[in-house]
């Protein structure tokens, strides 16, 4: 089969949650012995240039092209999303799957060259804060599209398959993403570069994004009694004000270390090392961190957005979305708890990595593709 795949930033990267699960699909597909392209946007990395990576033509089997991209907050996406499209239509393929709402916004065109056309819903994404009047109103047309357009919807949990059976009458399939069992990682780069040990430090690792819940994170951490450090690791996503807040808000608290974005090495032992894990959102299509910090075998510390609590199950500690009291009150009763936290810890990573697989997923997603 000749599949395009679109929507994301690049593959391979860790810019976002949509890029690592491109890269999955894409790779595995490919192994798999189908002919997979993806359309890169042709930019700087999302948190600069300094992580910018070589541009390659081929990644694991996969043929990467590079389309052209305004490098400018709300463009970039809007931009490459249109030329992927285009050049997507335009190519001989069987399947053009697309990820996301705004880049959906142009699929009725592949679809009106005859090619299947696949929409994967990540997130409701006109919910989130960081898009202004013009990309929300895009994001939502693109919505529609998907809706009115693509052969099949693809969501990644069961409450965005019910908004859009109750929004739109529309079916969709749900998929969940998979997770890979990692490698454990003793304590090295964190040491020398943030002082960090292992158990010393609560984690929260993803983009420093509004949605998020870093505020109510940052809030309910101050008022812990703790001597263990708060570690914010990840980059900016178009939302640069919004983390000169969070330093601000952070701001007399020495306890609390910012690390920018992070991959390889450094992040693997983030998460190999915390003593918890804590995603606080507001609004998550299905959280890839959350995986990855459970497979590492972390005990986690989520909002109760069924996005996050169908993840987890009994498996973490589960707070109040929004409620800083009693995100305050879970931090405290996990940092004075230590046998909790090793109970936790002991069950994560095989409830996560048997309840979810990437090569499960893929078939599934085949099966879509017809």
């Amino acid at each position: 089969m000749r599949i395009a795949q679109l929507g994301m930033k690049k593959v391979p990267s860790r810019e976002g949650g949509i890029e690592i699960v491109v890269e999955e699909l894409a790779t595995r597909m490919a192994a798999l012995g189908h002919a997979v392209t993806c359309y890169n946007r042709n930019t700087h990395h999302v948190s600069g240039k300094k992580f910018d990576a070589e541009k390659l033509k081929e990644y694991k089997g996969v043929r990467i092209k590079y389309v052209p991209t305004i490098d400018k907050k709300g463009l970039a996406a809007v931009s490459s999303a249109f030329f992927a499209t285009v050049a997507a239509s335009f190519g001989r393929y069987d399947v053009v799957h697309i990820h996301a709402e705004g880049p959906a916004f142009m699929c009725w065109l592949p679809k009106l060259f005859g090619k299947r056309v696949i929409v994967t819903i990540h997130g409701l994404d006109h919910q989130r804060a960081k898009w202004g009047k013009f990309a929300s109103k895009f994001i939502m047309m693109g919505e529609k599209n998907a809706v009115r357009f693509a052969s099949e919807i693809i969501v990644l949990s069961k409450g965005v398959q019910e908004y859009f059976e109750k929004t739109y009458g529309r079916k969709t399939v749900f998929i969940s993403n998979g997770v890979n069992r990692p490698e454990q990682r003793d304590v090295e780069a964190i040491r020398d570069k943030f002082g960090l040990e292992k158990d010393g430090y609560i984690l929260f690792l993803g983009r420093l994004v509004p949605e998020k819940g870093i505020r109510y994170l940052i809030e309910a951490f101050k008022s812990v009694s703790t001597d263990k450090r708060l570690v914010i690791a990840g980059g900016s996503s178009d939302s640069g004000g919004f983390v000169d807040e969070l330093h601000q808000l952070a701001a007399g608290d020495e306890r609390i270390i910012f690390t920018g974005f992070v991959q390889g090495r450094p992040l693997e032992e983030l998460y190999s090392n915390a003593y918890v894990y804590v995603l606080p959102s507001d609004l998550e299509g299905m959280p890839l961190s959350l995986l990855e910090a459970m497979s590492y075998g972390n005990a986690c510390l989520t909002s109760d957005i069924e996005e996050c609590a169908s993840v987890v199950g009994d498996k973490a500690v589960i707070f109040k979305k929004g409620n800083v009291e009693d995100l305050t009150v879970k931090l405290q009763y996990l940092c004075d708890n230590t046998e909790t936290v090793e109970n936790l810890k002991r069950e994560a990573a095989d409830y996560i990595c048997g309840k979810y697989n990437w090569d499960d997923v893929v078939g599934e997603t085949m099966k879509v593709y017809g």
